[in-house]
């Protein structure tokens, strides 16, 4: 005969997960469940690096920068994870916190996947900033020739425009004849 143990891991014991009274067999089946408290876990001493990341999430605030020291010098590679539950349970933090919180050296961030994640978010927004400024820069100087020198008002305008609108308006402004144009175009675009 094969004997199955249920473990349910429970942030901490004051869950009240049910009814207080439930039926003889349920209540047979939940008597052999072994519940796992993850809050009494993480207050046993010397625990394996392992089943001390298992109580990061339940943590107090004031314990987690030593308990991710005590990890990571124990087994650095969990340096991934431990800094995905740092990064969720302390969403503040920059890059440089994130490192010195958990004493990471910086060479060991950088190769880390939560670290080419905001290493491509920000090549993302270089590109697309620098695509928006350069279609600006086109746009503005084509309208300087078409409707001669644009006012500072105007032009703070059109550079506050999305790359939608301004790919609009740059071809919008091969029809211009003149500074009426462009106004009324803004004015219809919302810009």
């Amino acid at each position: 005969m094969q004997h199955l143990a249920v473990v349910v891991l429970v942030p901490h014991s004051r869950l009240n997960l049910g009814p207080a009274r439930l039926p003889q067999q349920l209540q047979a089946f939940v008597d052999g469940v072994l519940w796992l408290s993850l809050e009494e876990l993480g207050q046993q001493a010397d625990l394996d690096p392992l089943l001390s990341l298992l109580t990061l999430p339940v943590r107090p605030e004031a314990e987690l920068q030593a308990s991710s020291q005590q990890i990571l010098e124990r087994r650095p590679d969990l340096l991934s994870a431990v800094q995905t539950i740092l990064l969720e349970r302390l969403p503040l933090l920059t890059r440089e916190d994130l490192m010195e919180f958990a004493t990471i050296p910086a060479k060991d961030l950088r190769h880390t996947r939560v670290a080419q994640e905001w290493i491509e978010e920000g090549r993302q927004e270089g590109r697309q900033e620098g695509r928006l400024e350069g279609e600006a820069k086109v746009a503005l100087r084509q309208l300087d020739r078409r409707c001669g020198p644009l006012s500072n008002a105007t032009t703070t305008r059109i550079q506050a425009l999305p790359l939608g609108q301004l790919e609009a308006l740059a071809e919008a402004l091969l029809d211009f004849s003149g500074p009426a144009d462009l106004a009324a175009w803004l004015a219809e675009h919302g810009g």
